[in-house]
């Protein structure tokens, strides 16, 4: 996305709505998960929508490359979904996002959400469209999601007004102050394999966060390192640290970013509750936010959604 272009908004969803379920990654081998997830959309008031070959499995991946595409392609265009959500995350959205059509996605704009490995396709396509899109559960996380997370994710996709603010419970404040800049991030690993690609987005001025999984300690120091090398934490308004499930000493990942982004004077949380844990709150990708110490909260300065037709 270019200093030029302005944000695109989706419509809001409306009860009774349908969602499109896309694999874009990993297979659903947890097909129990996967149908407590569409259980509880069901539950809020939702319909769901899915091509039978969403179960298609191909070693690492749910199918081949063009299947994915196409699957998600086609869900975008038919005119009964009113939105996109990742059925899970695993591997394989970088090998398929290049047959995803931008194009339809700026004439026909729809909410896309998901998180974990779905990182490149919300950053791929704010990139190339400017929509604004949405680090959410996937369907088959949202059974293991607690109550104010399930809460989160669907105010967040009904509401026209800005997004309620998150003021999480265990935050350590690790470099002090107030920052103001548009939201952007995801799962630290995804990111990095985006560095040099062209999805890659500018982070000048933003407030970033990052959260992962299953890395050790070693490879979180690496990434934030090829971070720092690539230039990539200049001009960041803050940065927020969510959950790093199972990557070791998290005082060792929080002590090297400080090392890392300490001449930025930037201010610096962790334990914000997004990422691979119970409590993975919603974050809407390209509005601007606001990160106030004093409050210990992080506010939403505009709406995210428009009204539909």
């Amino acid at each position: 996305m270019n200093a030029t272009q302005t944000d695109l908004l989706p419509p809001r969803l409306e009860r009774g709505d349908t969602i499109g379920l896309v694999a874009p990654a990993g297979p659903l081998h947890d097909r129990e998960k996967f149908a407590a997830g569409i259980r509880l959309i069901r539950e809020m008031g939702f319909q769901v929508k899915f091509d039978r070959d969403i179960f298609r499995s191909d070693g690492f991946l749910a199918g081949d490359d063009s299947r994915r595409a196409e699957e998600f392609n086609s869900l975008w265009a038919d005119p009964e979904v009113k939105g996109l959500l990742a059925a899970r995350g695993g591997y394989g959205s970088l090998r398929m996002v290049d047959g995803i059509d931008m194009g339809l996605i700026r004439q026909n704009p729809k909410i896309v959400a998901g998180f974990s490995d779905i990182t490149v396709l919300l950053t791929a396509i704010r990139k190339a469209t400017g929509l604004v899109t949405f680090h959410t559960p996937t369907v088959s996380t949202l059974a293991d999601s607690d109550k104010t997370t399930v809460e989160s994710l669907f105010a967040t996709l009904t509401s026209q007004r800005p997004p309620a603010p998150i003021r999480p419970a265990g935050l350590e404040i690790l470099a002090p102050g107030n920052a103001r800049g548009t939201l952007l991030g995801g799962n630290l690993t995804n990111l990095v394999h985006l560095l040099g690609t062209p999805h890659e987005l500018a982070w000048q001025g933003a407030i970033l966060f990052l959260e992962d999984i299953g890395e050790a300690s070693y490879r979180i120091d690496r990434m934030l390192t090829q971070l720092k090398a690539a230039g990539r934490f200049a001009g960041l308004a803050g940065l927020l640290l969510g959950n790093f499930t199972e990557c070791g000493d998290h005082e060792l990942i929080w002590q090297r970013t400080l090392d890392l982004v300490a001449a930025n004077g930037i201010p610096v949380w962790a334990n914000l509750p997004v990422g691979h844990a119970r409590d993975n709150r919603t974050l809407p990708l390209g509005i601007t936010t606001e990160m106030d110490a004093g409050a210990g909260v992080l506010r939403f300065h505009s709406p995210c959604t428009v009204p539909p037709e």
